[in-house]
């Protein structure tokens, strides 16, 4: 790559670290919402469903303005959002004694506009840098959000266990120093320009096109897929399987993030060598048994073992997926990413709000307590293992999209 833009490709990678912090900084204080604000299962699934409808609108907002814009001023303003969410994250509950539960929302729809103007922008720029190897320039990309994600977990779960959960405000204010810094590499960093409009495949090409809709079915269940399990994973253990919050958080979504990231890394380095269709494929495949692991089995740590295992399984497939359609559609533009990233965000905004409603829902059920006590369980563990079983049905929708992107890439030879 010229050297002049490898401060631009860094400025991503650091992107996409802040968006690791503004996705799993919240999951990990999620025990302590609810403890202190007296927060339901149905409510925490809501915040998260609040962070990634808000990314969904940005993500069908930039369509129409980042091409028009450039990527300068849409990226400065995206880590201004997020430093700000985040520090408004430890402020407004303390502000609003009686409404907690809303200052907690405002400040997640303010970092989520930042975060959804970055998985818009952030691959589009590292796609129109002169590179030998797309795909595995994009996967190396998406590593560091799994890095972002592991440093996130490993060092706020340690400051929570030595330092205490009285200091849970703290965290959201030091992690914001980091979009704060990106804010003003992305000042100076030089950048390509977008697409022109006259050389763009337009939207509407794109949506005729039966490969581009499978893309957005699988782009769909990426996100679910990724996010049921990531989110979900401190709470499950610490109440589902029992496990002390610290262990929990490192078995889980710790080990989760390191899997995921030396996947990511790995096709980002040796991906050359696949095919990333097969590759995907498999990972669906693998993410299905670790669903079915972490949810069936009875010993606790086999299910923080398939928690972590499915952090591998889905290494691939958002990257895999925006790879394959960047591939199909070289001239997309970032209205496609936009799209993709909109259609991603929908699959990680369903799935863990579906395990919050299934998980109350099952733990409200007339005959739950009695159902529990035959299983050798309480009610919360029951219906948040309920809850988290709703994940393997996504990888099992993204394998059969693969079956039939292949079989009518088939018919078209």
């Amino acid at each position: 790559m010229n050297r002049s833009y490898r401060s631009t490709l860094y400025s991503c990678y650091l992107g996409y670290v802040t968006q690791a912090i503004v996705n799993n900084l919240a999951p990990l204080l999620f025990i302590i919402f609810q403890t202190r604000y007296a927060i339901s299962f149905e409510m925490i699934g809501r915040l998260v469903l609040v962070n990634f409808v808000t990314q969904i609108v940005v993500d069908f907002l930039a369509v129409r303005f980042v091409d028009r814009l450039g990527y300068r001023r849409p990226m400065v303003f995206a880590h201004l959002c997020c430093a700000l969410g985040l520090v408004l994250l430890s402020v407004l509950p303390m502000l609003l004694p009686g409404a907690p539960y809303a200052g907690l929302v405002m400040a997640v729809i303010i970092y989520a506009i930042g975060g959804g103007l970055l998985e818009v922008m952030v691959s589009p720029i590292v796609d129109a840098l002169p590179s030998d190897d797309k795909a595995a320039a994009m996967s190396l990309l998406h590593s560091f959000y799994c890095w972002g994600q592991m440093v996130v977990v490993l060092l706020s779960t340690l400051a929570l266990h030595f330092l205490g959960q009285d200091i849970w405000w703290l965290l959201p204010i030091l992690w914001a120093l980091v979009p704060l810094y990106n804010l003003f590499r992305f000042c100076r960093v030089p950048l390509t320009d977008t697409v022109p409009e006259e050389k763009r495949t337009g939207l509407r090409g794109l949506f005729s096109s039966r490969v581009f809709i499978l893309a957005l079915i699988i782009m769909t269940c990426a996100g679910a897929s990724e996010l049921t399990m990531s989110q979900w994973s401190s709470l499950f253990a610490e109440l589902g399987l029992g496990v002390p919050k610290m262990w929990g958080d490192l078995m889980g979504p710790c080990l989760f993030a390191l899997l995921m990231a030396l996947g990511r890394m790995g096709y980002g380095l040796w991906g050359q060598r696949l095919d990333v269709s097969k590759a995907l494929a498999g990972c669906a495949a693998l993410c299905i048994l670790c669903y079915l692991t972490t949810v069936l089995s009875p010993n606790p740590v086999l299910s923080l073992l398939g928690c972590a295992l499915c952090g591998f399984s889905v290494s691939l497939m958002w990257p895999g997926a925006t790879s394959l359609t960047a591939a199909r559609f070289p001239l997309g533009g970032t209205a496609m990413f936009a799209m993709l990233a909109l259609f991603g965000d929908l699959g990680c905004s369903l799935g863990p709000w579906l395990t919050g409603i299934i998980s109350d829902a099952i733990s409200h059920a007339p005959h739950a307590a009695a159902w529990a006590e035959s299983l050798g369980m309480g009610l919360d563990q029951l219906g948040l293992k309920a809850g988290l079983a709703i994940g393997a049905i996504f990888p099992l929708v993204l394998l059969l999209c693969l079956v039939g992107m292949r079989r009518g890439k088939q018919a078209a030879r």
